[in-house]
């Protein structure tokens, strides 16, 4: 798991925006914060989080390249 977390924080960033839009972020950052060992949250966020999840890691990724929120 440390080598997806490597990964995704190793992105350019317009991948990590384009990781981020609707559809791919519950799953690609649900994963990452899984991963990260928020596995709650991580299973919640792939389930339920969708569209208002993806907005808020965009703007978290706009302004810090990197996913802050709950991660």
């Amino acid at each position: 798991m440390k080598e997806y977390i490597r990964i995704i924080d190793g992105l350019p960033l317009i991948l990590k925006i384009i990781l981020a839009l609707p559809g791919l972020d519950n799953v690609v950052y649900g994963i990452y914060r899984i991963a990260k060992g928020r596995v709650i949250v991580g299973i919640l966020w792939i389930l339920f989080i969708g569209w208002v999840g993806a907005l808020i890691d965009l703007f978290t990724i706009a302004t810090s390249n990197k996913v802050t929120f709950l991660a």
